[in-house]
């Protein structure tokens, strides 16, 4: 046990990402595995954890004609058939993580709303509860997540006001903040997510398995405690 935990720095975790990615969900998933593999040590690691907003396709219109595969298709210019396996694969891995993915439900849209939303939830103290909110509403419950009704009635469900939600989404007040993950991913030189900066010294990118994330806590708390001075016995 550390001699004065208090003055302990938590492990930072910063994560570029965007609710509409897939790989995204997942890799937030297997962080949260790993993260419960080392909260049994006896020494357990302690995190700080914060999202961060990365637009995959800041030029996709809020109400998009058609699925997931026609906008794949046409994203990447993919034949059909071709993006139909690649979903299915997506799906299966999403499935081990214990995630249900549903592209046939799936509404593509627009996320800047929603990563405004998710820094307006920050300001609260609700941002892990959005983005696992939004992630779940976009992938396995075929939710609208661009426009800003859909958005509040999400917000609502984590507790957020429903007014203040509003207000802050009509008014844009959170887009300087949005603006100012995406400049901090480009001085990163983050080109995709998921993007796993941690202590600001590792970086860590796609949906990794859990016992990655596991292996660089675990080092990186030993170090914290060989560079603290040893316990005095009692």
């Amino acid at each position: 046990m550390r001699l004065d935990e208090s003055v302990t720095e938590p492990i930072s975790i910063d994560i570029w990402s965007d609710i509409a990615c897939p790989w995204c969900y997942i890799g937030k998933r297997n962080l949260e595995k790993g993260l419960d593999a080392v909260s049994a040590d006896d020494d357990a690691p302690e995190v700080s954890i914060t999202f961060h907003s990365f637009e995959l396709s800041p030029d996709t219109p809020v109400d998009f004609d058609g699925d997931e595969v026609d906008f794949l298709a046409g994203h990447k210019g993919m034949p059909r058939a071709q993006v139909e396996q690649m979903l299915s694969h997506v799906t299966g891995v999403a499935s081990d993580a214990g995630l249900e993915y549903r592209f046939d439900l799936l509404q593509h849209t627009n996320t800047v709303k929603a990563h405004e939303l998710l820094h307006f939830a920050k300001a609260k103290g609700q941002q892990h509860a959005m983005e696992e909110r939004l992630m779940s509403a976009y992938f396995t419950e075929g939710r609208h997540v661009g426009r800003v009704d859909d958005l509040v009635d999400l917000a609502v469900e984590v507790g957020l006001d429903a007014a203040e939600t509003r207000e802050a989404l009509e008014a844009e007040l959170y887009l300087p903040a949005v603006r100012q993950d995406q400049a901090q991913a480009r001085a990163y030189g983050i080109q995709g997510v998921p993007f796993f900066v941690i202590d600001g010294q590792y970086g860590i990118s796609g949906a990794q398995p859990p016992a990655a994330f596991e292996n660089v806590l675990r080092d990186l708390w030993a170090k914290r405690g060989e560079s603290e001075p040893e316990a005095a016995a009692v």
